[in-house]
């Protein structure tokens, strides 16, 4: 197990679904706002929700490709992973700190939706960067949440844009 979470090429088929899975989503959801974009726009929260349900999707699809890359050095993939946790995760933060709150939404609720996806998502990518590069404390292996999280997160914001909306 140990050498497996430090061998990106052990890793390819995991990219490959991801990718794809995350690819998949990604375009499907860009149909379903065009589809609702005026409602999207008459709230004044749910253009956020929509970039940050983008940028859920389309981070698996990247991290994937950085993994698939042949014979790319362990130190190259680690950096590659460790930027995009951060950019992703300022960019994703900056676009929630200016998304204002819904009516329904509570403080709580507003943190816990969208600070949570961030910081599981982008925190699991750092992580997973940062041990790669030291090759001790779980390696690829944290792409595994990181990569759950975003899609189980970008789900649920896609659920609001395309069927809550409507209520």
């Amino acid at each position: 197990m140990t050498a497996t979470a430090y061998a990106p090429s052990s890793w390819a088929d995991f990219a490959l679904a991801i990718a794809a899975a995350a690819a998949t989503l990604a375009g499907l959801l860009a149909v379903a706002v065009s589809i609702n974009l005026q409602r999207i726009l008459a709230f004044a929260n749910l253009p956020g929700r929509a970039a940050q349900a983008l940028i859920l999707f389309s981070t698996p699809l990247v991290t994937g490709l950085f993994l698939i890359v042949p014979k790319q050095p362990r130190a190259a993939l680690a950096s590659e992973l460790l930027v995009t946790g951060i950019v992703v995760g300022a960019v994703q933060i900056v676009i929630d700190a200016r998304s204002p709150r819904s009516d329904q939404e509570t403080r709580l609720t507003w943190v816990v939706g969208r600070t949570i996806p961030t910081i599981v998502s982008c925190g699991c990518l750092v992580v997973a960067g940062a041990t790669l590069l030291a090759q001790a404390g779980g390696g690829l292996y944290w792409l595994v949440p990181s990569a759950l999280a975003a899609i189980v997160f970008g789900l649920v914001n896609a659920w609001v844009l395309l069927v809550e909306i409507q209520r």
